[in-house]
């Protein structure tokens, strides 16, 4: 197998909010690897930590429903502070359209939470060995949304969760208690949110990053349902 080149003990970031499905993520990696360091986290603030304190990670497993997160956020935040991480996106809807976005917003691979332990073994040992993996699924549209994509990538960790909190609805007020920052903090990163988005007002801001979002419910079920999955 291609991963047995690999050297022990890399380090691998599992983040998903089933305890169930991070194991079944664990033992796929753990038959690619010798040993490996595995860190597991359940929403998106774990992450951003995990992400801080393992900067040299070697894999990241993503599950783009997880509590804190929205749409393909996780995804961007991650590629945004660790672009030489490989991430392969997990997840319980299985749609083209969204491994497709899924691979335009930066992962290496895309495995269905449906996929057989064989195939997430597989899948795993491939985007380690360096290349790209993807289920076989219908072709889906070009996402037209690749420009933005860049442009969030500029954004700080900080400038995102910000912008996230204006598509709540939060008022800068709110975002400030939210952060415990100064409300005047908070008009400065909406100042520069604007600025690296093009965009001139906070209306075209929240508009242009819900293309990020995926209507969960479109897909059968809610987003509380998926977050059991």
């Amino acid at each position: 197998m291609a991963a047995e080149t690999q050297a022990q003990r890399m380090t691998v970031l599992i983040a998903d909010d089933h305890p169930l499905f991070r194991t079944a993520l664990s033992n796929a990696v753990n038959q690619c690897l010798d040993a490996p360091d595995l860190q597991t986290v359940g929403s998106f603030d774990e992450l951003r930590a995990a992400l801080e304190a393992h900067a040299t990670a070697d894999l990241l497993l993503l599950d783009l429903n997880m509590p804190g997160a929205r749409g393909y956020s996780a995804l961007v935040h991650a590629r945004s502070v660790a672009p030489a991480l490989p991430v392969i996106v997990v997840s319980a809807y299985e749609e083209a359209s969204v491994a497709r976005a899924s691979l335009d917003h930066g992962a290496a691979g895309f495995i269905p939470k449906s996929a057989s332990p064989e195939t997430m073994t597989e899948a795993i040992a491939t985007v380690l060995d360096g290349r790209s993996w993807a289920p076989d699924m219908p072709d889906a549209p070009e996402n037209s949304d690749d420009a933005f994509t860049d442009k969030l990538a500029l954004l700080t960790p900080q400038q995102q969760r910000v912008l996230i909190m204006l598509t709540d609805g939060l008022l800068n007020k709110q975002i400030a208690i939210d952060l415990d920052i100064s409300e005047a903090t908070v008009k400065a990163h909406i100042t520069a949110i604007l600025r690296k988005l093009g965009v001139h007002t906070r209306t075209q801001a929240v508009i242009a990053a819900r293309s990020l979002e995926i209507d969960w419910a479109s897909y059968g079920r809610g987003s509380q349902g998926a977050a059991g999955d």
